[in-house]
């Protein structure tokens, strides 16, 4: 039986955003394991102790930030400090990965002279960035 071997090309840019993927995807997760041992050893300080959390699990959203009074949007980064709202910096950093990636490979694309898809970049990011945003809301 033989093989056939078929070359496989990986663009410059494919690499660069492949690399830098991984590397914020395996960043995010050190970033919510770490978050996830401060909180459940105690090593940080809890908005809603660990104990009670299990009452917490049955309340609607709306119940849950009622009774907690926990923060909505992007008001948790002032709250990054205490053990049941680190693990969303992991959260938040894995979701801008992309933000990240789209940046590093927009100068090579720029180097080819390939406008299309820098401006593809740009939309790309302007869209990201107005959704993180929480301009567009709906039903709120």
């Amino acid at each position: 039986m033989s093989t056939i071997k078929k070359e496989s090309f990986v663009s410059e840019e494919q690499l660069r955003y492949a690399t830098w993927l991984s590397w914020g995807a395996r960043s995010g997760l050190l970033i919510l394991v770490l978050s996830f041992l401060a909180y459940v050893l105690g090593w940080l300080p809890a908005r809603i102790p660990l104990e009670q959390m299990p009452n917490m699990w049955n309340l609607s959203s709306h119940e849950y930030l009622h009774q907690t009074g926990a923060p909505t949007g992007w008001q948790w980064l002032s709250l990054v400090g205490q053990g049941d709202f680190a693990g969303l910096l992991g959260i938040a950093w894995m979701s801008g990965c992309s933000l990240l990636c789209l940046l590093v490979v927009m100068p090579i694309y720029s180097r080819r002279r390939d406008w299309v898809f820098v401006v593809l970049c740009v939309i790309a990011l302007l869209v990201q960035l107005l959704a993180a945003s929480g301009i567009l809301t709906a039903g709120h």
